[in-house]
């Protein structure tokens, strides 16, 4: 088992699942972020800890499309292992539905 984040994530990019996760399973993308489910460990401290509702159990019905996706671009971005502050007009987005399609960037993070 593992977590999955979902389109809530889009534009919104909290990291507050980063900080709290014992692993470093989280990869950023340019405006959200994902779980390598190969190295998330089903702790579910992240969870709990995002203020966007993002993260999800795979064993959620609404986890499975998201599960491919996590896969995906947790082998193309960069790992990241600290919390960073929130884009500025995360708040604006938090809570919006159907992101993934209207505003999903697939690029990877810049190194900070």
């Amino acid at each position: 088992m593992t977590y999955v984040v979902t389109d809530a994530c889009v534009r919104c990019k909290f990291t507050d699942c980063v900080a709290v996760c014992p692993v470093d399973c989280f990869h950023e993308g340019e405006n959200m972020l994902v779980i390598d489910p190969e190295v998330c460990i089903d702790c579910g401290v992240c969870e709990p800890e995002c203020p966007a509702d993002a993260i999800l159990a795979d064993t959620d019905p609404l986890a499975e499309k998201w599960l491919a996706l996590n896969r995906q671009y947790s082998a193309k971005w960069p790992v990241i292992s600290a919390q960073m502050p929130p884009p500025q007009d995360a708040q604006a987005f938090k809570g919006l539905d159907g992101k993934l399609e209207t505003h999903f960037s697939p690029e990877a993070a810049a190194r900070r």
